[in-house]
């Protein structure tokens, strides 16, 4: 097994294999093992601080949008809320592995409580679809106010809105919520290392000694489902959106239309190409190294959550133009 290979590749987690060699079957084990990223465990420090460094920057941005719309009566409306709900779910996404991923690296905290690493294993798949569906709500409200702008309050009011998020939550929890139950239905009697920096999904049903093909088949089939769904929704969408945009009488307007949509497309190319590389990564390039895949999969999740309020931040005007003015209120004071 190439689990157990590991065990033996890194000396210092010899005591924790050694704790379960005499152990032939155990349903559910009390801990598992996270690795970190097998194969760079000399280049841990530097990786660490690369994705300390994104951590950083989600948290502010996201707490920094969330602070500005709070603070603006104008920003008050469809298209700030769907951004708030985004910026919530990425807060959420990247605290959920983060810490724990830093913890592995600077202090060697390996260990993981069996219903900790599920509840991880949750929240990240989880939130990666409830952002999935915030996108589609996004492109939704882009496309009221371009090819309906007149119908667009009545549309997309406050108590709509707060409809579309709840359903988008709902939808991630229900049926992601099989994940977790699942894998803790397997039994675990070969080994409880995890080739992993997190609970990934597949990474933890790996290790059951049982036909995990319900598992599997069930996350291919919601992920082909539910990104194949969501992808076309926000294709439809932006092609009624380009083709409203490139009917306008004038350059200009062209123009200013087509950058009220920018930062959300932006978003979306940033968030869908790394997800859709690292699937094809995993599930054809059979020949690619373990630790490829792994960056690949902490790729993917980090870089969209530290680019999502990076993007808003500078190619959304009203967004920019507060926070400028707040950064110049503060300086004022300071030096005041």
């Amino acid at each position: 097994m190439q689990e157990t290979l590991f065990c033996f590749r890194v000396g210092h987690l010899l005591p924790y294999a050694m704790s379960y060699s005499n152990t032939t079957h155990f349903i559910n084990p009390s801990s598992f093992i996270l690795l970190g990223i097998p194969g760079l465990e000399a280049a841990h420090g530097w990786i660490s601080i690369s994705f300390c460094v994104m951590y950083m920057i989600a948290v502010l941005g996201n707490v920094t949008i969330l602070f500005i719309v709070k603070r603006e009566p104008s920003l008050h409306g469809p298209m700030y809320y769907f951004l708030c709900m985004l910026a919530i779910t990425d807060l959420v996404l990247c605290t959920s592995i983060v810490p724990k991923m830093l913890s592995i690296f600077w202090f060697n905290s390996r260990e993981i409580n069996f219903s900790a690493c599920l509840t991880q294993m949750f929240f990240v798949h989880c939130f990666s679809t409830v952002g999935s569906g915030i996108f589609v709500a996004m492109a939704l409200d882009r496309y009221v106010a371009i090819c309906n702008p007149l119908r667009h309050s009545t549309i997309l009011t406050n108590r709509m809105v707060a409809k579309i998020g709840l359903a988008v939550l709902l939808r991630g929890g229900l049926l992601l919520l099989p994940y977790p139950f699942l894998a803790s239905q397997w039994p675990y009697c070969r080994t409880n290392i995890i080739p992993h920096s997190y609970c990934e999904h597949i990474a933890v049903v790996k290790l059951a000694c049982a036909d995990i093909r319900v598992s599997s088949y069930y996350s291919l089939s919601l992920a082909i489902f539910l990104t194949g769904m969501d992808v076309f929704f926000i294709a439809a969408s932006y092609v009624q959106i380009l083709r409203a945009i490139f009917s306008l009488p004038t350059k200009d307007a062209r123009l200013k239309t087509f950058g009220t949509c920018g930062s959300h497309l932006c978003v979306i190319l940033v968030s869908y190409i790394p997800a859709l590389f690292s699937f094809l990564t995993h599930r054809f390039g059979h020949n690619v190294p373990l630790h490829v895949h792994i960056l690949i999969s902490n790729a993917y999740l980090l870089v969209p959550l530290m680019l999502h309020p990076l993007i808003f931040g500078m190619r959304t005007k009203q967004i920019r133009d507060r926070l400028i003015r707040l950064v110049i209120l503060k300086g004022t004071k300071l030096f005041s």
